[in-house]
């Protein structure tokens, strides 16, 4: 039983970094993005600056998030606090909808508007800048993968947004470029392309989070373990029903036992406390285990 809590600080601790990383690299890119779009006459680029000076903020909420979710359980948080980060992630969602809100208004409105060309170079700037934001996104995701936490994987989207919007900004610019006069719009088309798949993605950040705070049944491979495991349990002759929620980076689970009828209660409790051992020790995601014994046949 007390190597869950160490596993969870390890996956606490790995996600903050994850988070602190994102920070220091939306804010860097941000000014880039700014400058480069200003100068080189992109609004894509600047609407790609808009987006990551959400993702700023939007992955200071992350952190904040983490680190409440991390606090011990208490009297009136009997199950931790570990529901603060699907809430989390739909504020998360909330700026980038409103991120892909003002660059969709702000496209429509140069698209019929008449304006320069943009520089070549910033080309050069948004290869840069997908190459980064695409690995970003694969490291964020992996470290969100590692610890079960919903907010981080919204946060890992987030890069892979980003590296989306750049992307359409990347072909815009180059169609913008190479047609020549007339063709500047293709700039704008390229940020509202974007703005559309930031909605698309908002989408599938915000679903896996509601099904989360609504206690969705997602986690058949879980509970396939859990089975497995509790068949290893010396007593335990079956198990009925599992259920399982998460709730930040653990997973809680309520299971049916099955043990001879012929044993005595006290007997039965001893049982039902190895295996709750046994599930905490080879299942360190899981947070608070309930078994609920029955007698077999």
């Amino acid at each position: 039983m007390p190597a869950a809590p160490a596993t969870t600080l390890t996956n606490h601790e790995t996600a903050v970094k994850a988070t602190y990383f994102s920070i220091a690299g939306n804010a860097s890119l941000a000014l880039i993005k700014g400058a480069a779009g200003f100068f080189g006459n992109s609004y894509a680029l600047v609407a790609d600056a808009i987006e990551s000076t959400a993702d700023i903020f939007a992955s200071i909420l992350v952190l904040l998030g983490l680190k409440y979710a991390n606090r011990p359980a208490d009297d009136n948080h009997p199950y931790g606090h570990g529901r603060i980060e699907p809430l989390v992630t739909f504020l998360v969602v909330g700026f980038l909808i409103t991120s892909a809100t003002i660059i969709a208004y702000e496209s429509i409105q140069n698209i019929g508007m008449p304006h320069d060309l943009p520089r070549a170079w910033t080309l050069i700037v948004l290869g840069g800048i997908i190459v980064w934001k695409e690995t970003s996104f694969r490291m964020v995701m992996k470290r969100a993968e590692e610890t079960n936490s919903s907010s981080l994987k919204a946060d890992a989207w987030h890069h892979r947004s980003d590296a989306i919007t750049s992307v359409a900004a990347f072909i815009g610019i180059s169609i913008a470029l190479f047609m020549g006069k007339g063709y500047e719009s293709a700039d704008d088309w390229a940020a509202l392309f974007a703005a559309g798949l930031i909605f698309y993605n908002s989408y599938h950040i915000f679903r896996p989070a509601l099904g989360e705070i609504l206690d969705e049944h997602l986690y058949d491979d879980l509970v396939v373990e859990i089975r497995q495991v509790a068949g290893t349990v010396p007593g335990v002759r079956g198990t009925e029903k599992c259920l399982v929620r998460k709730a930040g980076m653990q997973y809680h689970v309520d299971l049916h036992a099955l043990v001879s009828g012929d044993i005595s209660v006290r007997e039965g409790h001893e049982i039902a406390h190895q295996l709750k051992d046994t599930l905490l020790r080879e299942l360190p995601q899981l947070g608070n285990v309930l078994i609920h014994v029955e007698p077999a046949g």
